[in-house]
């Protein structure tokens, strides 16, 4: 059960190590400006091999397809990234249970987005944890752990395949102490637990008034969805690239704009500046500040804001 890239590495491992008798994945969904509706890309990777697949729009409201998964009769259900909690009629099917493959060191970052929250957060090192599978959201008895250091300047597009990657080894080690009996189980710290809640596009609309580096890792943990947002003079803006500045010294209001070079465009921030290298407005392309300069005003003292309501 898996949906989007980040599970192809463990899916094209298992079908290698095991007998994968199906597959379940989210419904084809409308992707891009033109709404195409298209298959996950799971569905792609086992369509190629010929492998049955089911698409429950929702699993636990999904009778019939529960009884054709009994009637399937698996020894184990492998779960990565499928995107819908597994009812107790479905996780009690497999005689061997239901492993999940999460991408954080848990208890630590519960939920949909891990990867993203643990960069956010400002977190210097994440990993992979496979667990049993419980009706809790990531609640189950720990097995195995591998851990990963983040780059300082790491993106969440950066990083996910390497924890996908990560995953796909630790599910083989996983599956492989299973089968002979060496598989162990730790209890989760309930007390230790922190929460990785789905992305939605509103937690992308930068606060300057927070410190440089909790932007930078907002920044990072947000690209390349939702992406990081600003609006200059009612003109909504995706920061595309940006870094930490150092150069010491510069104050002034969180947003203001404080000078633009080819270096980039300096906003300040509650204790110093960013420097934004790379912006999108809205209906254009990626460019620099400079480049966006040459057809458009940039007037520096202006204040960044968080929506087109406030006023610069």
């Amino acid at each position: 059960m898996g949906t989007p890239d980040f599970a192809i590495p463990a899916f094209q491992a298992i079908v290698v190590s095991e007998t994968v008798i199906a597959v379940v994945t989210q419904p084809d969904r409308p992707k891009g400006r033109k709404g195409v509706l298209s298959p996950p890309p799971i569905k792609i990777a086992a369509e190629n091999l010929g492998i049955p697949i089911f698409q429950p729009e929702r699993l636990k409201k999904s009778p019939e397809l529960i009884e054709k998964l009994r009637a399937l009769n698996p020894d184990l259900i492998v779960v990565i990234a499928f995107g819908q909690i597994l009812p107790e009629s479905v996780l009690e099917i497999p005689r061997h249970g239901c492993i999940n493959v999460h991408a954080s060191l848990l208890p630590k970052y519960r939920g949909a987005g891990p990867i993203q929250w643990a960069i956010i957060r400002g977190e210097s090192e994440t990993g992979v944890t496979t667990m049993m599978m419980d009706v809790g959201m990531d609640t189950g008895p720990m097995l195995l752990k591998k851990t990963l250091k983040i780059e300082a300047d790491e993106t969440a597009a950066a990083l996910s395949p390497k924890l996908a990657e990560l995953g796909a080894s630790l599910l083989l080690e996983t599956v492989r102490a299973l089968k002979a009996g060496q598989l162990k189980s730790e209890l989760q710290d309930n007390a230790k637990a922190t929460l990785a809640p789905l992305l939605k596009k509103s937690e992308g609309f930068v606060t300057w008034e927070a410190s440089s580096q909790s932007i930078y890792n907002r920044w990072r943990g947000l690209f390349p969805w939702p992406g990081l947002t600003t609006y200059y003079q009612n003109k909504r803006w995706k920061v595309c690239a940006m870094k930490v500045g150092h150069e010491k010294g510069k104050t002034a209001a969180p947003g203001t704009l404080l000078a633009l070079s080819n270096q980039g465009l300096e906003v300040a921030t509650d204790d110093g500046y960013i420097l934004i290298q790379g912006l999108q407005a809205e209906g254009k392309r990626e460019m620099t500040p400079i480049e966006y300069a040459a057809g458009h005003r940039i007037e520096l003292g202006c204040i960044l804001r968080q929506s087109k309501d406030e006023k610069s």
